[in-house]
């Protein structure tokens, strides 16, 4: 007979059945329940305990078994104990859920009219169910690519929405983790140059009773439950485990064609939401563990993430909990990367933020993590962190963002904290020793407008999400060319196309690492939304009917002209002392160097780059303002005439050895 054991965590199979394992340092006794297909259950006592961690050998477990556990232990919600054994729970480390909730009273450990009260309503029939999955899979020598950051273009992208409408995408798996597989959807991506795509959130999540009510549903996926689990609805072949599999294929085909799977995980909260929330996992197994409570009054949460609770970073198990899965998503799943949404939570052991918090410790010493890119989401309701986090991390810059936004919309005061953002915003990570590749550039993301819409809309129009559209960001710094929405005018129109240009180009043409919005290559609109986190519908979804097909061009020229031009992607900052290999010329229209009253003039709004990197230059002329400007040409480093490499502005023209150009308004020229 095989010897239990507490290691590792969650069932692993064994000769006879499975090593059984769940912590908890709160309960009494815990149950292993194993659920026949007609959903007859059987439960199984885990006798052993080491520590915290209670552990047996069940036997008759396979691969396919589904399960839970009912934990039994103190209902004390005022002391953070809200263990319910009549509550089925879902095993923190299964590698597979399958199945759907009944929303209802059965899902609460309280009484939902008296919330003190302990509920004894049985909730397996309205549970999904953790499902033991197949690990074997034929990787055929695929690992990580390492791609450098310098090297790294990223495409946030959402699994379902890519291929969803896709016409080249057999219907059967469009949507779906083959569906992003199929050497259709793999084309698009290495046609345009991208290197890796970053998925969001791919860890099970939670359709939650609040938008199913409204007959909505969670698109993004920011409510995960399962964080070593592939969300089932991805899968197009089967739920019951097949999804781990089909991940893994994912995950070869898009490593085959040489790009990144980088991952949007939400470690930060879970879909347990508040104290009136359900109980679904982590609430009745070890509440005070993996939550962290109100100090003195443990019957509520401490919530820095605006959905009701915040995973207690400063326990071990909860913190193991997180790098456990981490590992496993690399080692098992072979992604490349991830990026943590509200990372800052993850930082906080004792309300504050700390750079040398034990998360962010363990994994600048562990030797998996390590190795793989790590980008924070650098934020969180209570504060706001970019420049940040330590040396080895990038981040999701922000301040690129509204800094771009702002200079392209024409508004004044802002050249010098453009000019700051093109180069890497030195003013954010030059100071803490930090490469510009610390910053991960972007001008829209899930999160807000699209770039059509950026450009399309002043206001925001989310009626359809069913808040009265008070939801989502107000102050989107856009500028709708004068028509609100839509429209034949062919001025306005051309005044749009531009500006997607000016952004997409300006990101390419950044120190730092670029991310473009799926779908912003294709003006991909959501109809003026800017928080179409519940529209799991043709507003998220690409069109690939209405693709901008001349964007696309346009943006795929851009990241060529990227990867052709060193200049473009220095390794450090250009103004390093002693660096004579890489320098940058920040000069005004006429060539002259800035002065300090051309900054605080707030009409200025041209600027010349000069980029060097070895032996490679390119000159950045960037003009916001609404009048065409006449620029000087410096002399060219190396000699020769300047010559046209990229431009906003379809019409622009380089005569050999020209001396001055003129370059619109709202529009941009690179030249080499």
């Amino acid at each position: 007979m095989t010897t239990s054991s507490r290691t590792p965590l969650g069932v692993t199979l064994v000769d006879g059945g499975a090593n059984v394992a769940l912590f908890s340092s709160t309960a009494e006794r815990v149950e292993f329940c194993r659920f026949d297909e007609d959903g007859t259950e059987h439960r199984t006592e885990l006798r052993n305990r080491t520590g915290y961690t209670f552990h047996d050998v069940v036997p008759d477990v396979t691969v396919g078994t589904r399960y839970g556990f009912r934990v039994h232990g103190a209902w004390d919600p005022a002391n953070g104990l809200r263990h319910n054994p009549a509550k089925l729970l879902l095993d923190p480390y299964a590698t597979a859920i399958d199945g759907s909730y009944e929303w209802g009273q059965a899902l609460f450990g309280h009484d939902m009219d008296a919330p003190e009260q302990l509920d004894e309503t049985d909730s397996a029939s309205a549970m999904p169910k953790s499902v033991v999955a197949d690990r074997d899979f034929d990787w055929d020598g695929d690992t990580q690519l390492r791609t450098p950051y310098a090297d790294t273009v990223v495409y946030e992208v959402h699994v379902k929405g890519f291929t969803k409408q896709h016409p080249d995408v057999p219907e059967e798996i469009r949507g779906t983790y083959a569906g992003l597989a199929h050497p259709a959807a793999v084309k698009h991506l290495t046609d345009l140059g991208v290197t890796a795509v970053e998925l969001l959130p791919t860890h099970q999540f939670v359709q939650d009773s609040t938008l199913a009510d409204k007959g909505l549903r969670n698109y993004w996926g920011y409510n995960s439950i399962g964080f070593f689990a592939p969300h089932d609805e991805y899968s197009s072949s089967g739920t019951a485990g097949q999804q781990v599999a089909e991940f893994k294929a994912m995950v070869k085909a898009l490593h085959a064609a040489g790009l990144e799977v980088i991952m949007d995980v939400v470690y930060n909260h879970t879909a347990e939401g508040n104290h009136m929330g359900p109980t679904l996992s982590f609430k009745g197994i070890d509440n005070q563990a993996y939550y962290r409570l109100v100090e003195g009054d443990e019957a509520n949460y401490f919530d820095t993430t605006g959905t009701g609770n915040s995973l207690n970073v400063s326990h071990p198990s909860a913190l193991g909990l997180i790098t456990d899965s981490l590992r496993y998503w690399v080692e098992e799943m072979h992604v490349d990367g991830f990026r943590f949404d509200l990372a800052t939570t993850l930082t906080r052991q004792d309300g504050e933020a700390e750079k040398h918090s034990a998360f962010l410790d363990i994994i600048h010493q562990d030797p998996v993590l390590r190795e793989v890119k790590m980008i924070a989401e650098p934020w969180d309701t209570a504060g706001y962190q970019v420049g940040g986090f330590p040396a080895d991390w990038s981040e999701w810059n922000g301040k690129y963002r509204d800094d771009l936004r702002a200079f392209w919309r024409g508004d004044e005061g802002t050249l010098g904290d453009a000019v700051q953002r093109v180069l890497g915003s030195p003013d954010v990570y030059e100071g803490s020793r930090r490469s510009p590749l610390c910053s991960v550039d972007f001008v829209t993301a899930h999160d807000g407008f699209t770039l059509a819409d950026l450009t399309m809309y002043a206001e925001k129009h989310n009626e359809a999400n069913g808040e009265d559209n008070n939801d989502g960001e107000s102050n989107n710094t856009s500028f709708n060319g004068g028509i609100e929405g839509p429209t034949d005018d062919g001025a306005v129109n051309d005044y749009r196309d531009r500006q997607r240009r000016n952004f997409l180009g300006t990101l390419l043409l950044s120190a730092g690492v670029p991310m473009i919005l799926g779908g912003d290559e294709i003006a991909r609109s959501q109809g003026g939304n800017n928080n179409a986190y519940c529209q799991d519908d043709e507003i998220s979804w690409f069109d690939w009917a209405a693709a901008d097909r001349d964007l696309l061009a346009f943006t795929t020229s851009a990241i060529a002209f990227r990867r052709e031009h060193a200049a473009l992607r220095p390794l450090w900052f250009r103004t390093a002392p002693g660096d004579s290999e890489s320098t940058v010329t920040v000069l005004r229209a006429d060539a002259e160097g800035f002065e300090d009253g051309d900054w605080a003039d707030g009409g200025n709004r041209a600027v010349l780059l000069v980029l060097q990197q070895g032996d490679d230059t390119v000159a950045v002329l960037l003009n916001a303002s609404d009048t065409t400007v006449e620029f000087t040409l410096p002399e060219k480093p190396g000699g020769g005439s300047w010559a046209l490499g990229l431009s906003s502005d379809p019409d622009q023209a380089v005569e050999d050895g020209a001396t001055t150009l003129l370059v619109r308004d709202a529009s941009f020229t690179a030249l080499v």
